[in-house]
């Protein structure tokens, strides 16, 4: 199994080849971490609305038996990804992980049941304070909310012009994240206000230590996983080979430049995915 076989794409880089070639040599050893959205769902105005791709689930189905493990790394509540992910039940995804808030709460599907971290008290104050915050900016007109737990994100995706209104929101939420000891994560025009120390790099890097795996996929699209993708980056440099994979947007140039592979979306990640599972049947 050490040689690609023709379905699957090339890496661009020779650190992905190796990460390929590694993962197929003995995929029982290693770890596929993935984005929900849009990576396994398609972005869409209203984020309740997200749903897995079609092909997502059967193709994780397909992999994971063949794999050490497979993880959903999300912003999103860990519940919602499963929700949104129609992943419980699903045979095949017995010993899925869905890590959610960027690893703050976990799903096990062995349990069914979700373990979460005590919320940072800033999330609540930032709360009750960012209505009166955003309409004292003037910036009501296609902005919204979104309550994430523990977390709280700003969407300008409906604005008359979603750009702009994320660039005029972006230094004042900064300050307003800030005051109550918060970050502000930029993304897919959104603005999310949460804790510090907790991203999908620390969440990556803890899961492949308890695994134990000697090599690592990770596939995302927004600047959100650039932490991850420095967390395998950094693993690379430590022996564990690993493939970065980028669900093609024109949106976040960011992650297109640091991904070895890059395919059209969540639909390129399922068949990537799918083809993994063939090739390593």
């Amino acid at each position: 199994m050490g040689t690609q076989p023709a379905s699957l794409p090339r890496p661009t880089t020779p650190a992905g080849r190796e990460g390929l070639a590694a993962f197929l040599a003995d995929p029982g050893r290693a770890v596929v971490a993935l984005d929900f959205d849009g990576t396994l769902a398609d972005i869409v105005d209203d984020p309740e609305q997200a749903r897995a791709h079609p092909g997502a689930v059967p193709a994780i189905a397909a992999l994971a038996p063949r794999v050490a493990s497979v993880a959903v790394v999300t912003g999103r509540p860990a519940g919602v990804a499963v929700r949104y992910g129609g992943f419980a039940g699903v045979p095949g995804l017995e010993h899925l992980v869905v890590l959610g808030h960027y690893g703050a709460e976990r799903w096990d599907a062995v349990t069914g049941t979700v373990r979460a971290a005590p919320e940072h008290p800033g999330v609540a104050a930032v709360r009750a304070e960012l209505p009166g915050f955003l309409d004292r900016a003037g910036a009501w007109r296609g902005t919204w909310i979104e309550e994430k737990g523990r977390a709280v994100a700003v969407h300008t995706r409906r604005a008359d012009d979603p750009q702009a209104a994320f660039d005029a929101l972006r230094a004042p939420l900064s300050d307003l994240a800030a005051r109550h000891g918060l970050v502000l994560e930029p993304g897919r025009m959104v603005l999310e206000l949460r804790p510090p120390g907790v991203d999908k790099g620390v969440a990556l890097t803890e899961y492949v230590r308890e695994t134990g795996a000697q090599a690592v996929l990770y596939a995302g699209d927004d600047l959100g996983d650039l932490p991850a993708f420095a967390a395998v980056e950094k693993l690379r440099a430590d022996g564990v080979p690993g493939l970065l994979v980028c669900s093609g947007s024109d949106e976040v140039t960011e992650v297109a430049a640091r991904a070895d592979l890059s395919v059209p979306g969540p639909a390129g990640v399922a068949d990537l995915l799918s083809a993994l599972a063939a090739a390593t049947a």
